[in-house]
């Protein structure tokens, strides 16, 4: 245990120097002596602030995981992090409100909308729609350019899908290997394809999701596949059941190309997974930067291509944060909106399941189809009907457009330029922006960190005594960090989170979305020891999850649209998050806020498939 003291000492003494010269005495925030004294408090607590935690890999990342499940690490090390990040912040709060376990809303009674459209003609006009002739240059091939393949004779969902299976075997091959699709079978799309085809010769289509490629995150079951969920120690047999997202999908005609990569078992949102058989994917924008996680082979198969569909799930900004990294669209529906049976339950308060797309039409499509109760499923069976009310309108007029904009600023320049051009574009389409204020997003935020990792670590508790020294690096570090938590943390997180519910109550008695930046900043860099050891940089984890944590630990719904790219080329997105159930304003904001952008770069790893 002494060389392990003496080669940890250093690290200690940078981390106490950084702690005591930033002035970064946790002692608790503003909000949290209001929470001691009985008070509500009246704004938000500050601008959230970057955490401090050294990035680790290679050897330093292999000595911090072993000392981190040492007694040393459990009883010194950690708990010193844990103070270092505001991680015990719950610790010092009296909050007397009943905990919230699950953040399942009751549907509000809905104003009759009898003489509504539809969401299939809302459908059908998004897909009859004619692209837009103004725009010249690069645009992603979505469901509707299928669509027009298919009808006009131009190519069948069996031409299609040979091309995909030609195009999947030269991800394989190229260097480096994009890893989004990690596995497939020849036959099964072939199968699936030619009975698209033959529904297409009789005239007897499924829905507008028939011949049209998807991909599934490895989180789900679908047959055959093995259901890894980004270990090498699951899924040792190939399943033989669906999830349920699978089977609608196969039910819709869709042809399923295969499982995608993601970070092991979502514990991560880098996407960074370097075992055996799922390495890094690579991000269609440039190979040298992350593709962002958990989701991440999904929003790597959109952007480059390979589908214009593909289906993720969302405990942390998982769907969220790769599709922004990736410039595509992400969509993470209300809680219980679209079921999770058939997905790993790593976290059964925070995690929604939702699709990546080329665009907001296209996730609405696909929303409009997955998006009900199931009875396989416990969350949800409440829920409203999904609508796609009001989504094609002309413009944005009546609408309220709430912004907290210390929150909103706490973002890279670059992102933050492009995110208040494109607040004042929504503005330009008849939009107010109303200023908000989100209060106690500190403490959220914590508690939201307390209650993922808290339920990861309870349901893998048996992976934890049998298949640690299986686990990548970065999840035995992540699962070692959720054991300094409490049953007491757990409990006062939740009641933390009858406290955020209540206050979105009242936001959205005012406001119809809240906006923030997508990600703080762009995708980040992928160094070589990555692609060996992993990474473990709790810094980005956390700046990742910024925006993302509050549609996860209230539950509400949250959509990503990209508006615009770096100087370095790496793309940008925006927020909008509407109060439960309410994913049809969303979509309604998004396909206007997707006419900010005046054009839509090819990324450096794209497969034109309809070519």
């Amino acid at each position: 245990m002494a060389p392990l003291l003496l080669l940890l000492l250093p690290l200690l003494s940078a981390a106490a120097a950084t702690y005591l010269c930033c002035g970064r005495r946790y002692t608790g925030s503003a909000a949290a002596v209001m929470h001691r004294r009985g008070q509500r408090p009246a704004g938000p607590t500050g601008p959230p602030r970057d955490l401090w935690a050294p990035r680790l890999c290679g050897a330093g990342l292999r000595l911090f995981v072993h000392v981190a499940n040492t007694a040393f690490g459990q009883i010194c090390l950690l708990p010193f992090l844990m103070r270092m990040n505001n991680f015990s912040l719950m610790r010092s709060l009296d909050i007397h409100e009943d905990p919230t376990f699950i953040p399942e809303v009751a549907a509000g009674v809905t104003e009759d909308k009898s003489e509504a459209e539809s969401p299939s003609d809302v459908i059908k006009q998004l897909t009859d729609a004619r692209s837009d002739s103004a725009r010249s240059g690069f645009s992603f091939k979505g469901i509707k350019d299928y669509l027009e393949c298919y009808r006009s004779g131009k190519l069948t969902p069996t031409q299609v899908a040979k091309n995909i299976i030609a195009m999947l075997e030269d991800c394989d091959k190229s260097t480096p290997p994009l890893r989004a699709i990690v596995q497939w079978d020849q036959e099964q799309i072939m199968l699936m394809a030619e009975a698209s085809t033959t529904r297409y010769r009789n005239k007897c289509t499924l829905s507008c999701l028939d011949g049209i490629p998807v991909c599934l995150k490895e989180e789900f079951k679908v047959v055959p596949y093995h259901h890894r969920v980004g270990t090498v120690y699951l899924g040792t047999q190939p399943e033989t059941e669906d999830a349920t997202v699978a089977r609608k999908l196969r039910e819709a005609g869709a042809i399923i190309i295969g499982v995608s990569n993601m970070h092991e078992l979502g514990t991560g949102t880098t996407g960074c997974n370097p075992n055996r058989y799922h390495k890094i994917p690579r991000n269609p924008y440039n190979p040298n930067h992350f593709t962002g996680g958990s989701s991440s082979g999904s929003a790597a198969a959109v952007a480059a291509g390979l589908c214009p569909v593909a289906i993720g799930t969302d405990g942390g900004g998982s769907v969220r944060i790769p599709a922004s990294f990736c410039g595509v669209v992400g969509l993470k529906g209300t809680f219980g909106r679209i079921s999770g049976h058939g997905s790993l339950p790593l976290s059964y308060s925070t995690v929604s399941v939702g699709p990546i797309c080329t665009s907001v039409a296209d996730a609405a499509i696909v929303y409009s189809i997955l998006a009900e109760p199931d009875l396989l499923y416990p969350y949800g069976l409440k829920q409203p009907k999904a609508t796609l009310s009001d989504m094609c309108a002309p413009d944005l007029k009546g609408l309220k457009l709430g912004v907290d904009w210390t929150f909103f600023k706490a973002c890279d320049a670059e992102v933050l330029s492009a995110c208040e051009k494109a607040v004042k574009h929504l503005q330009s389409l008849g939009a107010s922006v109303v200023e908000v204020s989100l209060p106690e997003m500190e403490e959220a935020r914590v508690a939201h960190v307390i209650c993922i990792l808290s339920e990861m670590r309870d349901f893998l508790q048996p992976d934890f005594n049998k298949h640690f020294h299986e686990m990548n690096l970065e999840t035995q570090a992540s699962l070692a960090l959720a054991c300094q938590f409490t049953a007491l943390d757990y409990i006062k997180a939740n009641r933390q989170r009858t406290r955020s519910m209540r206050f979105l109550q009242e936001v959205f008695s005012t406001v119809n979305c809240i906006l923030t930046p997508g990600v703080p900043c762009t995708a980040p860099r992928i160094y070589e020891s990555d692609l060996l050891t992993g990474s473990s940089d709790m810094t980005c984890t956390v700046r990742c999850m910024r925006f993302m944590q509050l549609g996860n630990f209230t539950g509400i719904p949250g959509l990503v649209v990209p508006i615009g790219y770096s100087t370095a080329g790496l793309p940008i997105s925006l927020q909008v998050m509407a109060k439960w159930w309410d994913e049809a304003v969303l979509l309604r904001i998004g396909l206007k806020l997707e006419q900010f952008r005046d054009q839509t770069k090819k990324p450096s790893i794209y497969y034109d498939i309809l070519a």
